[in-house]
């Protein structure tokens, strides 16, 4: 039976621990996560066999994901000293390359970086599901510096529970992230709070469609998660939401001109992108 750690028992986390649960009854899972209210939810779902606050006793399992915001991954992957040379690390963090590199090199062969493209704006164990990950990307980055046990390890791990396996360099990871996941999550909260800045909450109930329900929703995404996020990836993201003032601007401005064929154009051009998916 492999033993399983889980440091972060979230909705990423959690999901995890019941979607490998539900493809293998191999596994016990010991969780670890400084939030006592979330092991004691983890517990009590079934998401975990056991909880535990000692790093050591994480140290010992098979298998060790670190499903925390980003800056906490960097933290615990310089602590953590797996007792096995057989242990496989993987971290599911929103960027790679500052943590892929944050890894001491005397155990990076330990470590696989991993983003799975996944997740609600729910947050905590109570939001885990086992389908989460189901028929969704994982980006494996940095491959050839992770061991040929750990690769495997994960490939399979990642395979079993039903993801399609993607891989690519840190570095172009996070400027792919930035456009396609960390300026939609900027782009929401702005929505959020330019909406509230000029409507008054009744208003808002009363005429918010599904349009705007769907553009807001990640708004609800944790601050404390994302701003980690953003810190860690801040030049690409910065990029990304100029490439987005420059669309806005244009769209601005053939407003304002009345040029209402090239709006058209212009909107017929985006209609494209869901050729893509």
């Amino acid at each position: 039976m492999k033993r399983i750690g889980i440091i972060g028992l979230g909705l990423m986390g959690g999901s995890l621990a019941l979607a490998l649960r539900r493809s293998s009854p191999d596994h016990y899972f010991i969780g670890l996560d400084h939030n006592k209210e979330h092991t004691k939810e983890a517990l009590t779902l079934g998401i975990v066999d056991e909880i535990t606050d000692d790093l050591g006793t994480i140290e010992s399992c098979d298998i060790i994901f670190l499903s925390i915001p980003v800056d906490g991954i960097i933290t615990v992957a310089q602590q953590l000293n797996p007792s096995s040379n057989m242990c496989t690390v993987i971290d599911l963090g929103s960027t790679k390359e500052k943590i892929s590199n944050a890894i001491p090199a005397s155990k990076r062969h330990l470590f696989v970086t991993a983003h799975p493209m996944t997740g609600t704006e729910k947050f905590g164990p109570s939001a885990a599901f086992a389908e989460l990950y189901e028929n969704k990307v994982v980006v494996l980055c940095d491959m050839e510096k992770s061991g040929e046990h750990q690769q495997h390890t994960a490939k399979k791990l990642f395979t079993q529970i039903g993801m399609r396996l993607v891989f690519m360099g840190a570095k172009e990871h996070d400027r792919h992230a930035a456009f396609i996941s960390h300026m939609p999550h900027a782009l929401s909260y702005a929505l959020a709070n330019a909406v509230m800045r000029q409507e008054d909450p009744e208003s808002i109930v009363a005429l918010a469609g599904g349009g705007f329900r769907d553009m807001s929703r990640i708004a609800k995404s944790s601050p404390n998660m994302w701003e980690d996020i953003f810190r860690q990836n801040k030049a690409n993201l910065i990029e990304a939401i100029e490439a987005f003032e420059q669309e806005m601007k244009m769209c601005k401005t053939m407003v304002e001109q009345e040029e209402w064929e090239a709006l058209n154009h212009w909107m017929a051009d985006a209609n494209r992108l869901h050729d893509i998916l």
